[in-house]
């Protein structure tokens, strides 16, 4: 007799369908599994052999051949071993196939029997919603993940007897309500926030107006200057996630399993900080089943590069497509796969190997070709990716110690969700959603400005011989301050402004 199980795996970010097909014949005792089964699809043959064992059932003594269909997909993960459990007892009678109908089935099976928590839940939730499957069985432990897509029933199991009770009729599952997406409320009092910075009014204001066009940033200064405590904070006056951008978070980070038990939905932009001896594998996604790296972990919030020069220069070159395109594709010899990765990157860097140069407090003890050495591993082409380059200078002991009103994340985030309303405004419709998503023609479309602006722009670009690329970005920085300010022309202050935010093009002339 073959018993049909649906279940799912995950490719990329997305979930697949497979059809767990399962036969037992007459024969010689064997266990045969086919359809490109990964190592860990082929273990799970013991995990089955003993889960059912041990669930009070005699496994049987014949030939059992599992075929995981389409058989050109490579299966992966431990998701397929519940699905498979149930095609065997199916396949035995003990389950009567029609009630396999309209259920997706996914879990990883322990030796006893329990069903243990697995990645990548939620993609394949969605995915049985696109199959018009009405209800996804998972482990419990996944339940509360998979309840926040709409129009499917989700229900929960603990151990394979409870799956095996539910299809006999003889009990029920744990069933998890939908959960509705609530935007996150306040911050808490202890997270990160701008008022505990004193001093650095323009690399705050920067990082306001990054926030309020999705700029990327460097920030270049010595030691101890708070480049780090200023991009901690960058996230807290971010607008909040809405449904959908908090669903493509969350399917990233389910696959790469980082919910913690009982999460359901990433409601916080991502805060994502590697250390600079990462692999480009680590930073852009790979493997030989290509998972997702931390640029694509950052999606929809903010990736931080501190010590940016330290990075491996190929490494560092790695990130021209993410931050041009939005999306990281990873090729392999038979497949390619394709993880989204638009976030905010905010670089950090020393302005000489020591760190002091320009101190006025500190002497530089590094020579010219040390400086040069040390600011070439950071390559024209990327840099000029960057929208806004800033200095950070060191920060006045006085500044610290002087009782001043400083202004809290809550109200610098009003005002850049108040530009990001005029933006959304700007490209409804659009697939684009910020000012430095902007292609040529819309620059040339929203980013009108006057005689002086123009001219004072021009002489910029001769003066420092600024690439079509820099002057596009200088543009878009400009159209994000007359955001900030509710102004329709760009004018020549706002141009001027824009202009002092590039500070590495005025050094490398």
């Amino acid at each position: 007799m073959i018993a049909r199980v649906p279940t799912a795996t995950v490719y990329g970010v997305d979930g697949i369908k497979i059809d767990v097909e399962v036969d037992i014949a007459y024969g010689l005792p064997a266990f045969n599994m086919v359809g490109l089964p990964e190592a860990s699809v082929k273990e799970s043959k013991e995990r089955v052999r003993s889960a059912i064992k041990n669930a009070g059932f005699e496994f049987p003594g014949d030939r059992i051949t599992v075929n995981l269909a389409p058989a050109d997909v490579r299966k992966e993960g431990s998701s397929l071993d519940l699905p498979i459990a149930i095609g065997i007892l199916a396949a035995m009678k003990a389950i009567r196939t029609e009630a396999l109908h309209d259920h997706l089935v996914a879990g990883e099976l322990s030796l006893d029997g329990c069903i243990k928590a697995v990645r990548g839940i939620l993609p394949m939730a969605m995915l049985a919603r696109e199959e018009k499957i009405g209800t996804v069985i998972v482990p419990a432990g996944n339940g509360a993940e998979a309840s926040i897509v709409r129009n499917i029933k989700v229900l929960g199991a603990d151990h394979l007897l409870d799956v095996f009770h539910y299809f006999k009729g003889d009990s029920g599952l744990r069933t998890f309500e939908y959960s509705d997406f609530r935007e996150a409320g306040l911050p808490d009092a202890e997270d990160p926030d701008f008022s505990d910075i004193r001093g650095q009014a323009q690399a705050k204001r920067a990082l306001e107006i990054a926030a309020a066009g999705a700029h990327n940033i460097i920030m270049v200064g010595p030691p101890g200057s708070g480049k780090t405590m200023l991009a901690r904070r960058l996230p807290s006056i971010l607008t909040r996630p809405g449904y959908a951008e908090a669903v493509e978070t969350t399917k990233i980070h389910s696959i790469a399993g980082l919910l913690g038990p009982g999460r359901a939905l990433v409601t916080s932009r991502p805060f994502r900080a590697p250390h600079h001896s990462i692999s480009d594998a680590g930073l852009i996604g790979g493997g030989t089943t290509p998972k997702p790296g931390e640029v694509s972990l950052a999606h929809n919030g903010v990736l931080f590069l501190d010590e940016f020069p330290e990075f491996q220069r190929h490494v560092i070159d790695a990130l021209r497509q993410p931050i041009e395109d939005g999306t990281v594709t990873i090729s392999r010899v038979n497949h390619a796969v394709t993880f989204p990765a638009r976030f905010m990157l905010v670089a950090a860097m020393n302005p000489c190997p020591c760190g002091y140069l320009g101190d006025p407090k500190r002497a530089c003890s590094c020579g010219s070709g040390q400086i040069q050495k040390y600011r070439s591993k950071i390559s024209g082409p990327l840099l000029d990716r960057i929208d806004i380059h800033i200095e950070v200078p060191p920060v006045d002991i006085r500044d610290l110690a002087e009782a001043r009103h400083e202004d809290p994340s809550q109200v610098i985030r009003e005002r850049v969700a108040l530009a990001r309303d005029i933006q959304r405004a700007r490209f409804s419709g659009r697939k684009i959603y910020a000012n430095s998503q902007m292609s040529v023609r819309d620059i040339r479309k929203y980013c009108a400005h006057d005689c002086s602006a123009e001219k004072l722009l021009m002489a910029a670009v001769e003066k420092w011989a600024l690439s079509p690329r820099a002057y596009h970005r200088i543009l878009k920085v400009a159209r994000t301050i007359c955001d900030l300010e509710g102004v329709d022309m760009i004018g020549e202050p706002h141009i001027a402004e824009a202009l002092g935010y590039r500070v590495l093009d005025k050094r490398l002339t």
